[in-house]
């Protein structure tokens, strides 16, 4: 998997908040292709220890191998969600917290160009769209169960899709005669559904629905206000907490966990959320969406 590439994303910035120093401590609760993680661990080395999660085993064994040749960090990786991030923190430091706490909730290149991952609507593959395919449900198993009306409900509240009524009820007529297995399954649903007439311009018409399906799929919006909380408190005195997110339920999640930290005990840096430079955006549009919020622990 070596010649997978994809572009991590607002590096700068990040970089600039954490302050990193040799021998302090980091984890990033999202490692994908460890683009973040080795400028984390460059910087942080030597005698520095890094903490990295992920939820996918292929993109977990790939990170580690890519940060191999940095041995002078002591390095400690976890297959788990950014959601058990807390415990695995404590697991490896105890108490002591960490320096900083990196979460980036987009997905990486390389998973939405895989086609056997069912994520892109751009290729023919399984519709399955699971981060962690050794549990949960692909998404083809929801879709050909779910009434019309849970459908509909996922496509509006995760996609802010408005065609979502017609869509689901597309999809139930159509699995009757066979059930949806492929993600071009799934678009041709969309295609039916949405008139040629009223289909956003600027995006293609399943775009919407292939999110909404994917964050249903992964509950990647389930307790994130928790997680978030808790990765706070596992920092250590003036560490900061780094979170970009995407889109509009993840971002509000990041605001609403920051707000209701103790402000005698967190310091926001973000009153709004930085975004990428105009340079960065021509150079990597994937980035265009990015928003990144920022709290630091004060010194007890």
């Amino acid at each position: 998997m070596s010649n997978l590439s994809h572009v991590p994303v607002m590096v700068a910035e990040t970089l600039e908040l954490f302050a990193l120093q040799p021998g302090m401590s980091v984890a990033d609760g999202t490692l994908g292709l460890a683009g973040h993680a080795r400028e984390f661990c460059q910087r942080i080395s030597p005698a520095g220890t890094f903490i990295g999660l992920d939820w996918d085993t292929e993109m977990l064994a790939e990170a580690k191998s890519r940060l191999a040749s940095l041995s002078e960090v002591n390095q400690h990786f976890f297959h788990a969600d950014y959601r058990e991030l807390a415990e695995c923190i404590r697991a490896v430091v105890g108490d002591r917290g960490v320096n900083a706490v990196f979460l980036d909730l987009g997905l990486n290149n390389a998973q939405i160009t895989d086609p056997r991952r069912g994520i892109s609507f751009l290729q023919d593959g399984p519709l399955d769209m699971r981060m962690d395919r050794s549990r949960g449900e692909p998404a083809s198993a929801f879709l050909n169960r779910a009434t019309a009306r849970q459908i509909e409900q996922v496509l509006r509240t995760f996609g802010d899709e408005r065609w979502g009524k017609r869509i689901a009820e597309v999809v139930v007529d159509r699995r009757k005669e066979k059930p949806l297995r492929t993600t071009h399954d799934l678009v041709d649903c969309i295609m039916a559904a949405v008139p040629p007439a009223m289909r956003d311009k600027r995006i293609h018409p399943a775009t919407r629905s292939f999110q909404a399906v994917r964050i249903y799929v992964n509950s990647e919006l389930d307790d994130l206000e928790s997680a978030i909380t808790d990765a706070a408190t596992c920092l250590a005195d003036q560490g900061v907490l780094v979170v970009l997110s995407y889109h509009s339920g993840e971002d509000r999640a990041t605001k609403v966990a920051f707000r209701a930290l103790d402000p005698q005990h967190f310091e926001i840096l973000t009153r709004k959320p930085l975004t990428p430079t105009p340079q960065e955006v021509a150079a990597n549009g994937k980035s265009r969406s990015c928003k990144l919020r920022a709290v630091r622990r004060k010194a007890a």
